[in-house]
């Protein structure tokens, strides 16, 4: 029988050409979605070689955009927007109003109709979630006040743009520019608003009730198997029914699937579990994108690829900047959010994909963005560079720029002799309980918001980051530190942290999990002086609790009770 598939083929090919390049652009200090779009355009019908199913392509990316919308809902932060809404409101509204009329302009003068001109400036106006917080992480800035402005920026950019991908199939017909479109556009938009309502009163009413009851019930079961394919199960049927039954995009039921998960206390292992499986959609969304892109563009048309790029890196940065100026905030700040959203990525490509598939947008538009997507992604490590700089000068000169991080509890100036505890989960937060209670000073490293936050109400500084960053070690102080104990369950991750806490201070004793012997040897290869067995030290426990019951503990007995 043939082994052969279409289906296998290009999931095959998108994968592995997606490693190969995502894995170069890292080693360039790039970020990996330009390896992931490269890989795509390898595998698209304008490069010689293997090209990809044209039509499995593209149902393949409307999963991945139903997990990465779903993701965006999962990590949805109604607090993170409220806590800098004065700013962050306003200006990413002006932001986008600037964004999409310089886009508009671009478009009119290449002979593009109205409609069109708006959906390609939209396109352009929203940053990337990915590179974003990437860019934040890197410079250690996500806890200061001018990260919060930039994660609510964001914020406020991924609404408009779920508005938009709402509204853009009513108004198809008068963007299109069709006789009699405009006559019909307030049914139109009347019957999608009632559409749209009817969904959300549905969801809020009746699946506010109902998902977190059966995300309970099958977590009560024990099974992690059922238990991610539970979430997963929500978040593609939610988005199919909100299509099928009231007519909704897939991309605002899988948003609304996300943001009533991020309610529950399960949330939590409903982002990990399901993590894996959206990180390799996600991948392949981005090779599907790049597959659409036809690299010839940058011959045929490369002033208004430059055109384009310029007003992603430069207008855009400019509007930023002067928004966040005029509110008073310093240069320092306004640098920092204008880079980070001096470019664009995922929401672009769905708003672009969709234009095109409505006749909205020409196709060349969409060719434009993904030129200029791949431009400022590139170049935006580059800003951030540039911004170091300027800081260090003004630094020199006397004006401070350092970052205030947002903790509290901060990290004592004085701290020393402290534990450095790597994780905050199950085990972590044990461990941090234990400490405490015996008066061990602590300093917490994790990655994930919750548990840096559920680390904080227990009194415990702690700092958000992936401890593998040498930066985020630095701040944990390890130069003062005695011992530091990872409690992460990735031993991978775990024996490149201890590997950079070597270097930083040779002397740490560092303690580490491991739930193997296979484990147990790569930590202590890696520099840990002790690698515990959680699976051996329970059952030590255990043996420990069967022979200290009557038919084994022989002839010892408790005292006798004294009246």
């Amino acid at each position: 029988m043939p082994h052969h598939t279409s289906l296998i083929a290009i999931l095959v090919a998108g994968f592995v050409l997606a490693f190969i390049f995502g894995s170069l652009a890292q080693r360039l200090k790039l970020s990996p979605l330009v390896g992931y779009l490269v890989a795509g355009i390898i595998a698209g019908p304008f490069t010689p070689g293997f090209v990809g199913d044209q039509e499995l392509a593209p149902q393949l990316a409307e999963i991945g955009v139903i997990l990465l919308m779903f993701g965006v809902g999962l990590h949805f932060s109604l607090r993170d927007l409220l806590s800098v809404k004065a700013i962050a409101l306003p200006g990413a509204v002006v932001q986008i109003a600037v964004a999409t009329v310089m886009g508009w302009a671009l478009a009119r003068f290449l002979g593009w109709t109205h409609g069109a001109g708006i959906v390609f400036g939209l396109a352009l106006s929203v940053a990337s979630t990915v590179v974003l917080l990437r860019a934040l992480e890197e410079m250690r800035v996500v806890e200061t006040q001018r990260g919060r402005i930039a994660v609510g920026w964001l914020i406020v950019e991924d609404l408009a743009m779920v508005l938009a991908l709402v509204l853009l199939p009513a108004m198809a017909g008068v963007l299109r520019g069709d006789e009699g479109a405009s006559g019909d556009i307030g049914g139109a938009l009347l019957t999608t608003f009632f559409k749209v309502g009817g969904f959300v009163a549905f969801m809020l009413i009746i699946g506010r009730r109902v998902i977190p009851w059966i995300l309970e019930r099958v977590a009560g079961t024990g099974s992690r198997e059922l238990f991610t394919l539970c979430v997963l199960a929500i978040a593609l049927g939610v988005a199919f029914g909100s299509a099928e039954m009231f007519g909704v995009s897939f991309a605002l039921g899988a948003f609304f699937a996300g943001m009533l998960l991020n309610e529950s206390e399960f949330s939590h292992k409903a982002a990990n579990d399901t993590l894996p499986l959206r990180d390799a959609f996600a991948v392949l969304f981005f090779v599907s994108v790049g597959m659409l892109f036809n690299p010839m563009i940058l011959v045929i048309m490369p002033l208004e690829v430059l055109a384009t790029f310029g007003i992603i890196v430069l207008g855009k940065s400019a509007a930023a900047w002067v928004i966040v100026r005029a509110f008073g905030k310093p240069n320092s700040t306004a640098l920092v959010i204008s880079a980070a959203l001096a470019q664009i990525g995922e929401f672009s490509f769905i708003l672009a994909g969709l234009g095109v598939a409505l006749d909205v947008l020409p196709e060349t538009g969409q060719d434009l963005i993904l030129a200029g997507a791949l431009m400022s992604i590139i170049v935006n490590p580059l800003l951030f560079a540039w911004i170091k700089r300027v800081q260090a000068r003004e630094e020199s000169a006397g004006i401070d720029t350092s970052p205030q991080p947002m903790m509290i509890p901060p990290i004592p100036d004085d701290i020393e002799n402290h534990v450095i505890l790597i994780g905050h989960g199950r085990v972590g937060s044990e461990l941090g309980r234990l400490l405490t209670e015996k008066q061990v000073p602590v300093v917490v490293i994790d990655g994930e918001d919750d548990l840096v936050d559920r680390a904080r109400e227990a009194g415990l500084p702690a700092i958000r980051g992936n401890a593998v960053n040498e930066r985020v070690l630095l701040e944990a102080q390890p130069e003062r530190a005695k011992t530091v104990l990872v409690a992460i369950p990735n031993v991978l991750e775990a024996g490149e942290v201890i590997a950079n806490l070597r270097k930083l201070n040779p002397g740490l004793t560092i303690v580490a999990r491991a739930h193997s012997d296979a484990e147990v040897k790569h930590l202590l290869e890696h520099g840990a002086d002790a690698a515990v067995m959680a699976e051996r030290e329970l059952a030590h426990s255990l043996a420990e609790m069967v022979m200290a019951t009557p038919p084994y503990r022989g002839d010892h007995h408790l005292p006798p009770a004294v009246a």
